[in-house]
């Protein structure tokens, strides 16, 4: 089963993740509900995230998400 971000504003999909990955964004970022699928990002968010131990490969995909702007919202989709 893989799993794939997406850019919310665009659609387009970012890359896939592993599930540890995956493991590793519920554990460490807010979660409205407990299915909740989505998270804002913002360069913050992103050099937390690298200081508590993202993978390499999670961390390039999410500063590409991010780009340049100031702020940006992810979504995560679990497919066969």
């Amino acid at each position: 089963m893989a799993i794939t971000l997406y850019d919310n504003d665009s659609g387009a999909a970012i890359g896939d993740i592993s599930e540890s990955d995956l493991e590793f964004l519920i554990d460490n970022l807010e979660e409205e509900t407990s299915d909740d699928q989505d998270y804002y990002l913002r360069p913050e968010t992103v050099a937390m995230l690298g200081e508590r131990g993202g993978s390499e490969a999670l961390m390039a995909l999410l500063r590409t998400a991010l780009g340049e702007r100031a702020g940006v919202e992810i979504r995560w989709q679990k497919t066969d």
